[in-house]
C-alpha cells in the first residue's frame, strides 16, 4: 500500500499491505485515510491491496488461493484477507470455491474493450474540463500521488504501482465532484486485468507511462485543456494496449 493510505500507527509490508492494527486501544474515531473522496476501513483497505494484486497480474486468473497462503503472503491475519475477499467475489474478480479458498476469474478481451472505452468516455471528458474548472492548489496536492507511481515504476514495484495509480485517477476525478462517476470507474478499474505491466517493468517501459502522470499534472496546472485532452486520451490508450499486454495501442 502506498503511503498516503497508512496511519501513524500501521507498518507496511514489503508487499505494500499494511500490518494489521496494533492491539492496544485505538481512539474511538480514528482518522482513516481517502481514496478518491472514500473514507476506508482496514478491512477495504486489504481489499484494495488485493485488488492492485489482481489488476497486476500477480494473482493469476484461473488459480486458487486460500485466505491463508493470501495471508501470509502479504503479511497480515487471515480474517481481514477473507472478508476482503468475499467482498471481492461480490464484485465478481474472484469465485468463492468451497473449502478451498478463491477462484480469481479471467476478463476476456472484449471485457476489457468495453471497460476502457466506457472508462475514456467518462474520464476523458471529465479531466478536461477539470483544466478550467479545478482549484490548483488541489491539483498540486496530487503530485505526491504522481511521484509515487515514478517511483513505484523505478523500483518495479507493480502493485504499488497499481495501487498509487488507482489513488491519483480517483484523486483527480474526486475533483470533478460526482461521488457517483468515481465510484463507476473504481468499479471499472477493479475489473481490469493490466498483465502487460511485467513485461513493461522489465523492458524499463513502465516509467514513460508512470511520468505521464506528471505531464498531466503540469497541462491541467497551466489550463491547457487540449494539451490534458491529448495526455489523458494516450494515458488510457496504455490501458487497454501496452498495459494489458497488447501488441498495439488501442485506439
Amino acid at each position: 500500500m502506498a503511503a498516503a493510505r497508512r496511519t501513524s500507527s500501521q507498518t507496511p509490508t514489503a508487499s505494500g499491505v499494511p500490518a494489521a492494527p496494533p492491539a492496544a486501544p485505538q481512539p474511538p474515531h480514528p482518522a482513516l485515510p481517502v481514496l478518491g473522496g472514500r473514507r476506508s476501513s482496514y478491512r477495504e483497505r486489504v481489499a484494495d491491496a488485493l485488488r492492485a494484486a489482481l489488476i497486476a497480474g500477480e494473482l493469476l486468473p484461473g488459480e486458487v488461493y486460500s485466505a491463508p497462503t493470501l495471508a501470509a503472503r502479504f503479511g497480515v491475519s487471515a480474517t481481514p484477507v477473507r472478508e476482503a475477499m468475499l467482498d471481492l467475489a461480490k464484485e465478481g474478480v474472484v469465485a468463492a470455491v468451497p473449502n478451498k479458498g478463491f477462484r480469481v476469474t479471467d476478463v476476456s478481451d472484449r471485457q476489457l474493450d468495453e471497460y476502457t472505452h466506457v472508462r475514456a468516455l467518462i474520464e476523458i471528458p471529465t479531466v478536461a474540463a477539470l483544466a478550467t474548472s479545478a482549484d490548483p492548489v488541489s491539483l498540486e496536492a496530487l503530485r505526491p500521488a504522481a511521484r509515487e507511481i515514478v517511483t513505484a515504476a523505478v523500483a518495479g514495484d507493480l502493485i504499488a504501482y497499481v495501487e498509487a495509480d488507482t489513488r491519483f485517477h480517483l484523486g483527480l476525478l474526486a475533483l470533478a465532484g460526482n461521488a457517483h462517476l468515481v465510484e463507476v470507474v473504481r468499479e471499472l478499474r477493479g475489473r481490469a486485468r493490466l498483465y502487460g505491466l511485467t513485461a513493461l517493468s522489465a523492458s524499463g517501459r513502465l516509467l514513460a507511462s508512470a511520468e505521464e502522470h506528471l505531464e498531466l499534472l503540469d497541462a491541467l496546472l497551466a489550463r491547457d485543456e487540449p494539451a490534458v485532452r491529448e495526455v489523458m486520451t494516450r494515458h488510457l490508450g496504455h490501458v487497454r494496449g501496452l498495459w494489458a499486454g497488447g501488441a498495439q495501442e488501442h485506439r
